[in-house]
C-alpha cells in the first residue's frame, strides 16, 4: 500500500548529495518534514499524493504554509513571543 505522501529530498555533505525518501499518511506531519527540511537547506525534488506528482500550485501551497511556519515559529523563538503576536505583527500564521 502505498503512502499518503511522499517527498523526495537530497541533503548535500561534502559536495555530494545524498538523495532520500520521507513517507507519511498524516498531512500536518509531512509540512512538519517540510519545515525541517527547510531549516537544514535540503533540496526538495518532488512531494507527491499517493504515488503521484502533485501539481506546481499544490506543491507550491505546501511548501508556502509550511515556510510560513518555520518563520513564525523562528520570529516568535527569537523575540519571545507568542504565535498570536508573530501573526499580527509580521502576518505570518498563528
Amino acid at each position: 500500500m502505498l503512502s499518503k505522501f511522499t517527498i523526495e529530498y537530497g541533503l548535500v555533505s561534502h559536495h555530494v548529495e545524498k538523495r532520500s525518501v520521507h513517507r507519511s499518511d498524516d498531512p500536518v506531519e509531512t509540512e512538519e518534514f517540510l519545515m525541517h527540511l527547510l531549516a537544514l537547506g535540503a533540496r526538495i525534488h518532488a512531494i507527491k499524493h499517493e504515488g503521484v506528482d502533485l501539481p506546481r500550485a499544490q506543491f507550491d501551497q505546501m511548501l508556502k504554509i509550511a515556510s510560513g511556519r518555520l518563520a513564525s515559529e523562528r520570529l516568535g523563538r527569537a523575540l519571545g513571543i507568542d504565535a498570536a503576536e508573530v501573526n499580527r505583527r509580521f502576518g505570518f500564521p498563528a
